[in-house]
């Protein structure tokens, strides 16, 4: 069962460094509890399984910025479930004109019409999943070492998920211009041993562990021409229209390359439609959080300075009172590097983030 249960808010400004927007609203990812299936999954797009008509929808997709802009046009929605084997994931994709283009695996996808999932296991916004698919089944698949805002070339393009399944069905037509579709659904079957690879936590997860995951949507607004779809002219640019960006869990910045606003997905040993599980709020992720502010303005800091500094005043960021830890952090920092970190007020556990954003949680010897 789907649990939304917000986190404490804590706001962050709508700011610009030279390179780096901070998220604007506040800190309330995403929460859904995954359980697992104990029947065979066909991934053919189709689900008609029990275990899919058991599992619940997400909350429908907002506009990336967040329920503040336009509700999308059309409606997009996710389930998940999972097994031994795979985690899977199920999507409607809402389209009354259903088209697709590329047909070549690794294609740049979103120059489609797409449906995108982002995957970091263990929440460290390092080496992470982006996958993408269109409505000919067509796949794009690529691990980022990073987020682009910490390092140049962060995607290996050529990597791709062993093992993966991927199912589409359409209801109405595809690149057909003279009738009204009604949406293409989506199957799609991570391998936990793809993950191994790129994580130490457990592939498969454990009762109650925790992944960083959201979806994305791309749409493109079309016409037809001559009997095909087009992409719409703006007439006052003389461009295309920019791409809507419709995702699960708001990133409040037109960016999905920011693994710490993604949702929270639990996964559960439950069998699904066994009974209700409970999301588990955990004290650490709020205390990630707040570090991360105090990873954005230390680069706007240096944006400005030329360098960081160990001084929370002079990073205009508010000092909050994180339940668990004491604040304000300690700074430790060279012209060209920092490291801010959280104590626990039992002095049990440390929590650090890095000048290119690495967060990790050490455990302290007594």
């Amino acid at each position: 069962m789907l649990r939304v249960i917000p986190l404490v808010v804590l706001y962050s400004a709508f700011c610009f460094s030279q390179s780096l927007p901070i998220p604007r609203g506040g800190f309330s990812p995403k929460q859904y509890v995954c359980y697992s299936s104990d029947e065979q999954i066909t991934v053919d797009g189709k689900l008609i399984e029990s275990a899919w008509a058991k599992a619940e929808w997400t909350d429908d997709f907002v506009d990336i910025l967040g329920s503040l802009q336009p509700l999308p046009r059309f409606r997009t929605r996710v389930k998940m479930l999972w097994d031994e084997k795979y985690f899977y994931v199920a999507a409607e994709v809402q389209e009354p004109n259903i088209w697709g283009t590329l047909k070549n695996r690794d294609d740049i996808i979103f120059y489609d019409n797409d449906f995108e999932i982002f995957i970091d296991p263990d929440g460290d916004s390092r080496d992470y999943v982006e996958f993408e698919m269109n409505a000919l089944n067509t796949v794009w698949d690529l691990l980022l070492e990073m987020p682009y805002r910490d390092i140049d070339k962060a995607a290996k393009d050529e990597w791709n998920i062993k093992g993966l399944l991927t199912g589409v069905s359409i209801y109405g037509s595809v690149n057909k211009t003279d009738d009204k579709d009604s949406c293409w659904t989506i199957e799609v079957a991570f391998p936990w041993d793809g993950f191994k690879e790129i994580t130490t936590v457990s592939s498969p997860p454990k009762d109650q562990d925790q992944w960083r995951i959201n979806y994305s949507r791309v749409e493109w607004k079309m016409e037809t021409i001559d009997g095909t779809y087009k992409k719409t002219i703006d007439p006052a640019t003389n461009k295309l229209y920019p791409e809507d960006n419709w995702v699960w869990s708001p990133q409040g910045v037109v960016n999905m390359h920011y693994p710490e606003m993604w949702g929270y997905v639990q996964f559960s040993k439950e069998v699904i439609g066994s009974h209700t599980v409970s999301f588990v709020e955990k004290k650490e992720e709020l205390a990630k959080w707040y570090l991360r502010q105090i990873y954005y303005h230390e680069k706007i800091f240096f944006d400005r300075n030329g360098t960081y500094t160990t001084d929370v005043k002079q990073l205009a960021c508010d000092i909050q009172l994180i339940p668990g830890y004491v604040t304000p952090p300690v700074i430790e920092c060279t012209t060209t590097m920092f490291i801010a970190t959280l104590q626990s007020v039992d002095s049990t556990e440390k929590i650090s983030i890095r000048h290119d954003g690495l967060t990790w949680i050490s455990q302290i010897k007594k």
